[in-house]
């Protein structure tokens, strides 16, 4: 019995605290913040897209007051250039030396926002740092602090002056979330708020707490079968034929790559933390799968041509492949 246990109070409470404190702010969009904060705990990067004004900036602002990390905004735009995101050498003419400048992508949470505003050349600049978080200039490595979280803005409504995101680049965000109105409660609330009285942001925790529960959720306990789950999703997305959907590999160019699995096991990991568990159930990993793999499925011509999605060809792979039935091996444990 001993081995199937529930989470360490104090630390569900600390990130109850945390949540908590971005409520304070941010009306709704409960679903975006617990991605949110599930990237932040699986040390994984976010793709949001969403039209303008519905509290994406203010959301991963909140939450950098919250731990007490340094949050940081680029607005990405035609003219920048890649010494604009991770830094540059400048010479001192007075004392005849080179010496390094480091850029905005130096901090704890990172907002690029429009991010497919930026020609291919900019957005390439941030692969290396969301990859190997570390920036390379002129030779040297500089190392970002940790933790250490990029959230990518898209606008859907606005296409004039965009640049496609390079699939690699795509690739490294563990999550491509989209982000819906408020409802007219929300709404409401939300115009009381912002109209009212100043809410001010306590900090709650500090950026070494963080890095601690992100040590913590690596404990978090996956049964084999949920990673087997995950391998199965990944791998119907590159041959659907091989799993009984034939009809779909017309519509799939490319599927996803190991990331994405990696994504799902991380993902299920840290929002079974956040929900009070030291140990991921089906429905967690179930609950993230679209948000794992919409930004990774390309899709054909012909696919496009029929209006499909990619949200619509991975509910047809989820209805084709269920998810592992309980019990788990920790409840077998207890019995």
């Amino acid at each position: 019995m001993s081995d199937v246990r529930q989470q360490d109070p104090a630390t569900a409470q600390l990130m109850e605290r945390i949540l908590y404190e971005v409520k304070r702010v941010v009306v709704g969009q409960d679903r975006f913040l617990e991605r949110v904060m599930v990237a932040m705990l699986a040390q994984g990067h976010l793709l949001v897209e969403g039209v303008p004004g519905l509290a994406k900036t203010l959301t991963v602002k909140t939450l950098a007051q919250a731990v007490r990390g340094q949050f940081k905004r680029i607005q990405f735009t035609p003219d920048l250039v890649p010494a604009d995101l991770v830094g540059t050498r400048m010479y001192n003419q007075k004392t005849a030396e080179f010496s390094t400048t480091l850029g905005p992508v130096f901090a704890n949470l990172l907002l690029a926002d429009e991010i497919n505003r930026a020609p291919a050349k900019v957005q390439s600049a941030l692969l290396e740092v969301m990859q190997e978080r570390q920036v390379t200039i002129a030779g040297e490595s500089h190392k970002v602090p940790e933790p250490f979280l990029v959230m990518a803005t898209q606008n859907p409504i606005e296409t004039e002056g965009t640049y496609p995101l390079p699939e690699a680049q795509v690739d490294r965000f563990m999550m491509k979330v989209l982000v819906d109105y408020p409802t007219d409660e929300e709404e409401y609330v939300i115009v009381e708020r912002v109209t009212g009285p100043r809410i001010d942001v306590a900090p709650v925790a500090s950026t070494e707490q963080l890095a601690a529960l992100q040590a913590q959720c690596r404990q978090v306990y996956v049964d084999p079968s949920l990673v087997q789950y995950a391998v199965k999703l990944v791998s119907a997305t590159r041959r659907p034929e091989a799993h009984g959907l034939k009809d779909l590999g017309r519509f799939i160019t490319f599927g996803a790559s190991p990331r994405a699995t990696i994504g799902l096991t991380e993902g299920a990991r840290a929002l079974a933390m956040l929900r009070g568990r030291s140990y991921a159930l089906p429905e967690d990993m179930v609950d993230l799968v679209p948000d794992v793999l919409r930004h990774r499925v390309v899709l054909s011509y012909e696919a496009l041509a029929e209006g499909l999605t990619p949200d619509q060809v991975v509910a047809k792979i989820m209805a084709k492949i269920p998810p592992p039935a309980k019990p788990l091996e920790h409840e077998q444990r207890a019995a």
